[in-house]
């Protein structure tokens, strides 16, 4: 099984749409055989499905995503796991464990917004202001 995670510092980047770089991941089911952080080459928000599609993927953990973005992903067969925070590998160790929660709800609507990135959040922080859940 493969699982990428968006990824910045280490940690879960809040914006799937703006994502620079993805984690990805290779599992035996168990436990994490290899890991490497790849560039998402300048794709965004829709190209993204297709783009992790093309490495194999088969779950996403993220943090903020669009309901257009969810779609694309779970039209790739993609399961998502939105509304994440914290360490990527923690967050990947507690998917493999079976205690991070499933959602593929959208929990991103600010498309329109301008200027605003939200991995910039200070931890325990909340975009609430602009339409994202709480992080």
């Amino acid at each position: 099984m493969k699982i990428a995670a968006t990824y910045f510092d280490g940690e879960i980047f809040q914006h799937f749409g703006h994502t620079e770089y993805f984690k990805i991941y290779e599992t035996d089911g168990k436990t994490v055989q290899n890991s490497e952080v790849v560039s998402a080459e300048g794709f965004g928000h829709g190209a993204l499905a297709g783009f992790l599609k093309g490495r194999g993927v088969d779950a996403l953990i993220c943090g903020g995503i669009g309901g257009g973005a969810i779609a694309a992903l779970s039209e790739a067969g993609i399961k998502v796991y939105a509304g994440a925070s914290g360490s990527a590998d923690d967050c990947v160790s507690a998917l493999i464990a079976g205690t991070l929660q499933f959602s593929d709800t959208a929990n991103c609507s600010h498309h329109a917004h301008g200027e605003h990135a939200c991995g910039g959040h200070e931890e325990g922080g909340n975009c609430s202001s602009h339409g994202c859940k709480n992080h």
